[in-house]
């Protein structure tokens, strides 16, 4: 049997109901996003072209195919995680 404690209070625990399950679960870091496309914007102004790609989801590696179109189309990655 496993017992979950309420990290906010183990003296009296609030017992909650759980919470419906989403239709799509997105594990990236919120605004992350956001985040890039201001890099990419500061790095672009400085002359420096740019471009972004997006992995189809996050919980498995980048497939083979877009891993060669990034290392045949650039020289220099910056990567975002959501960890």
């Amino acid at each position: 049997m496993t017992v979950l404690l309420d990290p906010t209070s183990e003296r009296s625990p609030t017992i909650r109901p759980r919470l419906p399950r989403p239709e799509r679960l997105d594990i990236a870091k919120s605004r992350g996003d956001v985040f890039l496309h201001r890099l990419g914007e500061r790095i672009a102004e400085r002359g420096i072209a740019v471009k972004h790609y997006a992995k189809p989801t996050n919980t498995r590696v980048a497939p083979l195919p877009l891993r060669q179109q990034i290392a045949a189309e650039v020289n220099l990655v910056i990567e975002g995680l959501s960890d």
